[in-house]
């Protein structure tokens, strides 16, 4: 069985996991993290399976490069945060939780602790909120 077949990020591309969507294309998926660093904290990911940088297609790459920087728009301007940080994780050692390539958007605010990630589960109807003042900001 392929490493797609068991990997949660792949299992939300295919319909098989619910996730709250913010933005799809052909090529990628932009969805809100379910334990969250900051509320808005979105998930930009490839729908082709790649574990890390190391083994993304370059078409790929580029791909959520594009829509990370969309997201990242809207998120400016549907949360209007003080600043905002894009990590990329490659290896557990590093902080990758899921062996799927992604970048997270993690708005942030003055003061506020700078966490690679959220350490509790989000309330999904925030998160719904959230994702549609994200998807109302994308621009056409």
């Amino acid at each position: 069985m392929s490493a797609s077949a068991h990997c949660i990020f792949c299992k939300i591309v295919r319909g098989e996991i619910p996730a709250i969507n913010v933005y799809e294309d052909e090529h990628t998926l932009a969805f809100m993290d379910i334990q969250p660093a900051s509320p808005g904290h979105t998930l930009v990911i490839a729908k082709a399976h790649a574990s890390s940088l190391l083994d993304i297609a370059e078409s790929d790459l580029l791909a959520v490069a594009v829509t990370t920087q969309r997201i990242a728009r809207a998120v400016q301007q549907a949360l209007a945060p003080d600043g905002f940080r894009i990590n990329q994780f490659n290896g557990a050692a590093a902080g990758q939780t899921v062996p799927h390539y992604h970048v997270h958007i993690v708005p942030m605010r003055e003061g506020q602790r700078i966490g690679a990630h959220g350490r509790a589960p989000a309330d999904r109807d925030e998160l719904k909120a959230l994702a549609a003042r994200i998807r109302d900001a994308l621009s056409p």
